[in-house]
């Protein structure tokens, strides 16, 4: 084994051991260590997401306790899970990513349209300084919320409501993510990012493929670069009546 390895593997365990001092500790974390620990080396860095942040984010969040009880088993599956109400949670290589493509720093605030279960957040919450996340159902909204609190995400804040229109009152930020489909851009989000803000979103309509775009703000000019097809849920609310 090269040195590169033994360490990263010190990292996992030191990150293991870390979560569970820390808040998420109500489960034992030795029921899923060994299907996280794969689930980085063979789905997410194999695949090439290699930030050192993101790698750790991904090994200390939990992704069981995000998911319904009777998909537990599945939790660190290769694939996206269902989470009530016609929604997933995304599969654990897109979650990496699309965070990887963010380039996030402490002190980024970050946007998320669609806060499903509330995994995606938490990953963003461990990367940047605040985390602002809209969710249209509003079932969904409430638990992601409880979960979220439950696991000590205080810079994580959760509100019932259409995604297409942002949170003006909080802009600007200085990353937006979109987990959720529109047929085009939406431009509320676009004037609520700032000056060298990122922007990941999937666009096209349908329960068809899309393409994930990397948006970034350059001189008050929207910079676009298509980065990987994808597959997510469409964008309901006022995204639906612009098409």
């Amino acid at each position: 084994m090269c040195w590169v390895q033994r360490v990263w593997q010190c990292l996992i365990v030191a990150a293991f051991a870390a979560a569970s001092c820390g808040p998420q500790a109500a489960a034992p974390v030795s029921d899923f260590a060994g299907e996280r620990y794969q689930m980085i080396q063979q789905q997410v860095k194999a695949r090439g997401v290699g930030d050192p942040r993101v790698l750790a984010a991904m090994s200390k969040v939990r992704r069981d306790e995000f998911v319904p009880p009777d998909v537990k088993a599945s939790s660190y599956t290769d694939q996206p899970l269902p989470i009530g109400y016609g929604q997933t949670i995304s599969q654990p290589y897109i979650v990496a990513f699309m965070t990887e493509q963010l380039r996030l720093s402490n002190n980024d605030r970050v946007l998320e349209i669609g806060t499903g279960s509330g995994y995606q957040a938490a990953i963003l919450a461990e990367l940047a300084a605040e985390v602002y996340t809209i969710e249209i159902i509003e079932p969904l909204a409430k638990t992601a919320e409880a979960t979220l609190q439950r696991l000590g995400y205080k810079n994580v804040h959760v509100k019932a409501g259409d995604g297409y229109k942002g949170w003006p009152e909080r802009a600007p930020f200085d990353a937006v993510i979109v987990t959720c489909a529109p047929d085009h851009v939406p431009q509320p989000l676009i004037d609520q990012m700032k000056e060298g803000g990122r922007m990941i979103i999937p666009v096209g309509g349908g329960l068809g493929y899309q393409q994930l775009y990397l948006l970034e703000k350059k001189n008050g000019k929207l910079q676009r670069r298509a980065v990987l097809p994808v597959r997510f849920v469409p964008m309901t609310g006022e995204a639906s009546k612009r098409k």
